[in-house]
């Protein structure tokens, strides 16, 4: 069964299916740790949960197994959008370039799950969406290890590949960890621009890029704004850093290619758009989830960074948004891009309402 399984799993489309026993997780006591010491920031949702992220048999009595998939996203080099003469754009991480992850893995768990319930099985799924440590449970059936940065590495993918797994009352005969390959390797926390990851395998969810763009619904810590750069979106460093992405391979699936607005669009026409231009644009992606307010929080933010002269008039007219998270990050860039160029003439360094 367990053949046909990993079979039916790749016809549908993943790239990766093995089993885990349904133990509690490895990282069971470090993760209430993590959760004691604050470093998970503002996900409460992480906190209401720990004691059924730790403990399967609270999520699905008598499991047995636990199923974990891997989907490749991986698109290739990104390609440069960098002139003399061209605006400034923003990074989005590579796993957001295309169509929501969620809206095509779901329906493929769902799949795999009528399929095990014709085997006898009672099943629960998820996405990075539910109370399952996943990346132990990874580790445990073999897709990878942990490395350094806590992120999973993959021989064939690298870092690049999604995780889903489902929890069964099945007893499907388990695979084996295998090694960590990382060696002396340190270059994912080199790479890190905010240093959240401060030793090997920790990791400060409150410095992470990733969560400051896309968790954190408030106001960025001003001692983080110049860190972030121009990412908009998440963060890829760490994981563009690992050594072994040298043997990632293209994905198959088209719906992880980069849309339109991924490369073509500049900081300046993502700040321009107004409610309805952002729900049409970002439909389907996971963009979407962090809302106009989010994103122009976002953009203003890497304007400060690497915005120039000619953004100027664009930030200002942010600043008189009426989301208030907006405009406060717009009068932050303004400030910003007057320190950075500051032979600007005078004129152009009079305020908004100047």
């Amino acid at each position: 069964m367990k053949a046909e399984l990993q079979a039916f799993a790749r016809s549908i489309g993943f790239d990766l299916c093995k089993v885990a026993a349904c133990t509690p997780p490895p990282h069971a006591d470090a993760f209430h740790q993590w959760i004691a010491e604050g470093r998970h920031g503002e996900m409460q949702w992480m906190e209401r949960n720990s004691e059924r992220r730790t403990d399967p048999q609270q999520v699905l009595q008598n499991a047995r197994s636990v199923i974990v998939l891997g989907l490749n996203y991986w698109q290739g080099p990104a390609p440069s959008t960098e002139t003399a003469e061209a605006p400034a754009h923003g990074r989005i991480a590579r796993y957001a370039w295309g169509a929501d992850y969620h809206d095509l893995i779901e329906p493929r768990l769902r799949q795999i799950d009528q399929w095990l319930t014709t085997h006898g099985g009672s099943q629960r799924f998820y996405v990075d969406t539910g109370p399952v440590l996943e990346r132990d449970f990874a580790a445990l059936a073999g897709l990878g290890w942990h490395g350094k940065s806590t992120m999973l590495i993959n021989r064939d993918f690298g870092t690049w590949f999604f995780l889903a797994e489902l929890l069964t009352t099945l007893d499907i005969p388990p695979d084996q960890p295998v090694n960590d390959h990382c060696g002396k390797c340190t270059r994912c926390i080199d790479a890190c621009p905010t240093g959240a990851i401060h030793a090997p395998h920790q990791l400060d969810a409150r410095r992470c890029v990733s969560y400051l763009t896309i968790e954190l619904k408030g106001s960025i810590p001003l001692e983080l704004r110049p860190l972030i750069g121009d990412r908009v979106y998440g963060c890829d460093d760490c994981l563009s850093a690992c050594p072994w992405n040298r043997f990632a391979q293209v994905a198959q699936d088209v719906a992880f290619q980069a849309r339109p607005f991924v490369h073509s669009m500049s900081l300046r026409d993502l700040l321009a758009l107004d409610q309805t231009e952002f729900s049409a644009l970002f439909k389907g992606s996971p963009i979407k989830r962090i809302k106009r307010r989010g994103l122009l929080r976002n953009v203003c933010v890497a304007l400060g960074n690497v915005g120039t002269l000619e953004d100027l008039p664009a930030l200002e007219k942010a600043a008189a948004d009426p989301e208030p998270l907006i405009a406060e990050h717009a009068s932050w860039a303004i400030d910003s891009i007057r320190r950075r160029l500051p032979n600007l003439p005078a004129q152009n360094r009079e305020g908004p309402e100047g």
